[in-house]
């Protein structure tokens, strides 16, 4: 048998595997996401129990096979145990989770995402943040980690850098003024948004939560970040069904 080794990272998923096992999926730095089954893992002695739950964070040490791995061992940092007392904050960790686990991959470093979702899962905690703030702020930066957010900084037909009042979805960019007719899908943009949007694409992790939007920006940011994951993105999120529903 091969030597273990030891990643960092965080449980996005967990399923029931056989009548002990537990399958899990780990987001990890040193990995990207993978598949790790903890054999016996639902026995109420077993020393895996509460390491293998969603949203744990911590060390696994593992076993590599041919197409997975064996938990053998895992020392948890962070359990994340009071979100589940708290509704809808744990629904919009479970998206959260989804949303991470949709653009990772296995083989890639990972560290900004975990980061990402570490601190956005601790921002659920917090009761001064809006839930639907935290979303739009979380769905923004997952897209600047994985390349795949709209330009904001300049009028992609132009170039300019003022008078920037329209963002087009299917162009992924932002339009001055004189340009709205570029594009047929263009959103019309206040410059509280615009800067709130260009914030977020490039602020530091560390900062990232640290600041609070008037309703209308947050309603306005939220209109455009649902048709740009929408438009973006070929999944269904079963997290957000549940969201509309609560919400």
């Amino acid at each position: 048998m091969s030597e273990p080794i030891v990643v960092t990272g965080l449980v996005l998923s967990v399923a029931p595997q056989s009548e002990y096992d537990r399958r899990l999926v780990l987001l990890t730095k040193e990995r990207g996401k993978i598949s790790a089954f903890a054999r016996g893992a639902r026995k109420s002695n077993s020393a895996l129990l509460a390491a293998t739950n969603a949203f744990v964070f911590g060390t696994f040490t593992l076993y590599e096979g041919r197409t997975s791995y064996t938990l053998i061992q895992a020392t948890v940092k962070e359990y994340f145990t009071e979100l589940a007392k708290v509704q809808p904050s744990v629904y919009y960790g479970f998206y959260f989770l989804e949303l991470a686990s949709y653009y990772a991959r296995e083989g890639i470093e990972e560290t900004a995402m975990i980061n990402l979702l570490y601190i956005s899962l601790k921002a659920l905690l917090k009761e001064n943040m809006n839930n639907q703030l935290i979303k739009v702020i979380f769905e923004l930066k997952t897209m600047v980690i994985n390349g795949e957010y709209p330009q904001t900084f300049a009028c992609l037909n132009c170039g300019a850098q003022e008078d920037l009042v329209g963002i087009s979805i299917s162009r992924s960019s932002v339009y001055c003024k004189e340009c709205l007719s570029v594009s047929a899908d263009m959103i019309k943009l206040t410059p509280a948004a615009l800067y709130t949007m260009q914030y977020i694409i490039s602020t530091s992790l560390e900062r990232l939560y640290t600041f609070a939007v008037s309703s209308e920006v947050l309603t306005e940011i939220e209109t455009i970040m649902k048709q740009y994951v929408n438009y973006y993105i070929d999944k269904s999120f079963k997290t957000l069904e549940i969201l509309k529903m609560m919400c």
